[in-house]
């Protein structure tokens, strides 16, 4: 380690993870099944405690087989600044498909009031659904660049 450059890092107080996962859009969803892994980028949103991942398929979707496959996800969201200052956060925990009341709580509007817009490919928007799952946190772990 004589030549390798490093920073230390602190761990993030509870109020300085709220904040960013708050005001932070967009992270890196993380599924498993079997020995394979899955990572992409989501939308989310963060509410009293509970942390949200806006997810869209046409029906024909890798990351559907993944979530049915995955016991405990993970969410990692993360930046470093042009000074070289950075923080990351961890999110781990199952993942649970919202239903009946809870999904009515997210209806177009709130949909598009609490989550950043939908990034469309190459799908037919008409044959696009949207579901919500909510990440049942079991650790979360928040970490950032010392002063």
């Amino acid at each position: 380690m004589d030549r390798v450059e490093y920073v230390y890092t602190i761990g993030m107080s509870d109020e300085e993870i709220e904040e960013r996962l708050e005001r932070v859009e967009t992270g890196v969803l993380a599924l498993a099944a079997d020995d394979d892994a899955y990572a992409i980028p989501v939308a989310h949103h963060y509410e009293s405690g509970s942390l949200y991942v806006r997810l869209s398929t046409d029906g024909s979707s890798t990351k559907l087989s993944y979530l049915e496959d995955t016991e405990t996800a993970c969410f990692t969201m993360y930046d470093v600044g042009e000074s070289g200052d950075s923080w990351s956060i961890v999110v781990t925990g199952p993942l649970r498909k919202l239903t009946g009341r809870e999904r009515t709580q997210f209806d177009e509007t709130a949909v598009n009031e609490s989550f950043l817009e939908l990034r469309i490919f190459d799908e037919d928007v008409a044959a696009v659904d949207l579901e919500i799952y909510e990440i049942e946190t079991e650790t979360v772990t928040g970490r950032r660049t010392g002063e």
